[in-house]
């Protein structure tokens, strides 16, 4: 089977425990989306998958079509034979490609999840995102704290890893922006752009940002 030929920092839940801490955090991210996914669905580095059939299975009734996109066709070949579903489509694209708003078109909710940290240059990325999204659309994002860009990170697929600061900045071109702070399984909503608890040490971000 081509799964044990996947390579990479991918989430591959078939390979794990259905307890492993890892994969309960990404599962959460994509429930956490429910409320916020309608119509056209863009879920961008989908890796193998599994989100992009949660978010068609979970959200049949609001949605039109999910467009899973990865840039490993080993990954998207085992997407398709293991998480196939009638209103997903899965395709290899370069997340950094200037033709991507023209190949994929818009989007009325983009899921980015655990992405960004990966990509150099980051702004790009952003860019394409903004530029896929519909007026009043939804982009749900989310990535690991770090030391910061230019910084080095303990992660060895990582290119950077935003401090809390730098990560909830990026989104002042949105009209509104949700900010939260995620710990295991469990999302807390920023108090005045600082975490909710100051004994607590949050690991990961996340922002639903509309766009007006």
């Amino acid at each position: 089977m081509i799964i044990m030929e996947l390579t990479g920092e991918r989430i591959v839940p078939d390979l794990m425990d259905s307890l492993n801490g890892m994969l309960l955090e990404h599962l959460a991210r994509y429930y956490f989306s429910f409320p916020y996914v309608e119509g056209r669905v863009l879920d961008i580095a989908c890796g193998v998958g599994y989100g992009s059939f949660m978010v068609a299975k979970g959200c049949k009734e609001r949605i039109s079509e999910v467009v899973g996109v990865d840039n490993d066709s080993k990954t998207l070949r085992y997407a398709f034979s293991r998480y196939n579903h009638q209103k997903v489509k899965y395709v290899m694209e370069d997340v950094l490609s200037p033709l991507l708003p023209e190949v994929l078109g818009q989007f009325d909710t983009i899921l980015s999840f655990e992405t960004i940290e990966h990509v150099a240059d980051y702004e790009v990325f952003l860019k394409n995102l903004e530029g896929m999204l519909r007026p009043g659309g939804r982009l749900i994002l989310s990535t690991p704290f770090g030391q910061g860009i230019g910084k080095p990170t303990s992660e060895p697929f990582h290119v950077h890893q935003f401090t809390e600061e730098e990560f909830f900045g990026l989104f002042e071109n949105y009209g509104e922006v949700q900010s939260f702070y995620q710990r295991g399984v469990v999302f807390e909503r920023a108090v005045s752009g600082r975490p909710p608890r100051d004994d607590v040490r949050y690991p990961l971000g996340l922002v639903v940002c509309r766009k007006d």
